[in-house]
């Protein structure tokens, strides 16, 4: 199921796809938003996400109860869906620039198309995968337009059930279009690990037969790390300068350093993943001696009989394993041997 995104190989036997998602903290700064893709650069992640949209593809420009957000519990409560989309989408006319400055990183530049005029734009940027946004998981034109490209999908499930993933894993396949990536996502801002439900992640991969991730909106780094190890093979996080500079997303994004933390520490978890092993490993082997054996203890002469006053378990581990222990009691050694022996086989009968 290895998917190939640019240069970078996605598969559970490959390090995690680290996304970091500009979203709306570009502030409508072109400067910040250059910035944020250097910060993204210098933190090592692999690829940096933008939107493209626009109010007027998203939504229609009224302030009726329909189109005025009512949750006591959302950032953006009281405001109208279109001045939400107006602050925070991003001018079509910076793309080409920020993703210039991507390649400049060899960072892999993409984005998330809102509508259909978005792909057509995007592939003249010649972007190299598409990501579909767990609000727009339920538009199958749109998944249908970005399937026609052939070029690889991440799709974000964020309020979605069986049947409504289904549904849109289908329509891009009906298209030829297997280079499915399925993202894991809570869509509340910000997130609970309460309500993260990581089991789903390997649930979708077999259900599915899919590349499967996390996109993420919970502060810190124990939910994306316990991802991966759930087999989570791509990770999409939302960034910032600051926290402190209030944009619309600001509030649940990661700050530069902890965007290093999360590349440095969701590689560390994949590592952790190996295999079933009972083995020593390479680096424990040096730790053998730290553990206990069968020395003697007091020196012995040819004939005398092993017993409790002169044979112990201790460290280190050189001697022979302690459960020989009861085994040799009462024989007799071979040879005089001296205190601090390491007990042997050849030593005995």
């Amino acid at each position: 199921m290895d998917i190939k995104i640019s240069d970078r190989i996605i598969g559970l036997h490959h390090e995690p796809f680290i996304i970091a998602e500009m979203s709306g903290n570009h502030g409508n700064s072109l400067d910040r938003a250059l910035e944020l893709v250097d910060i993204a650069a210098k933190a090592k992640v692999h690829a940096l996400k933008i939107q493209t949209a626009t109010p007027d593809g998203l939504t229609l420009d009224l302030d009726t109860e329909d189109f005025t957000i009512n949750d006591e519990n959302s950032l953006w409560n009281g405001r109208t869906l279109y001045d939400l989309y107006d602050e925070s989408v991003m001018p079509w006319e910076w793309h080409k620039t920020i993703f210039d400055r991507c390649k400049e990183h060899n960072l892999i530049g993409f984005s998330s198309p809102f509508e259909i005029p978005a792909v057509d734009f995007l592939e003249t940027l010649n972007v190299p995968c598409y990501k579909i946004a767990s609000f727009e998981l339920v538009d199958l034109p749109l998944i249908e337009k970005v399937a026609q490209t052939g070029k690889p999908i991440i799709m974000s499930t964020g309020m979605a059930n069986i049947k409504e993933i289904h549904d849109a894993v289908t329509t891009a396949k009906k298209f030829n279009n297997n280079q499915i990536i399925l993202l894991k996502c809570t869509s509340t801002y910000p997130a609970s690990p309460k309500n993260s439900n990581l089991q789903t992640i390997r649930h979708l991969r077999e259900a599915f037969q899919t590349e499967v991730g996390l996109s993420d909106h919970t502060m810190g780094l124990a939910v994306p790390c316990a991802a991966v190890a759930f087999g989570a093979t791509v990770i999409e996080k939302h960034f910032t300068l600051s926290r402190d500079i209030e944009t619309v997303d600001s509030e649940f994004s990661m700050e530069p350093d902890e965007l290093v933390e999360l590349v440095t520490e969701t590689k560390r978890a994949w590592q952790a993943i190996g295999k079933v092993s009972y083995e020593k490993s390479e680096p424990e082997k040096n730790s053998a001696m730290f553990r206990r054996s069968l020395y003697v203890c007091k020196d012995m002469k040819k004939g005398d009989i092993l017993s409790n006053d002169n044979l112990r378990i201790i460290r280190p581990g050189f001697g022979l394993e302690p459960s020989n222990y009861k085994l040799i009691l009462g024989k007799r050694v071979n040879q005089d041997i001296k205190k601090g022996t390491r007990m042997a086989w050849e030593l005995i009968g």
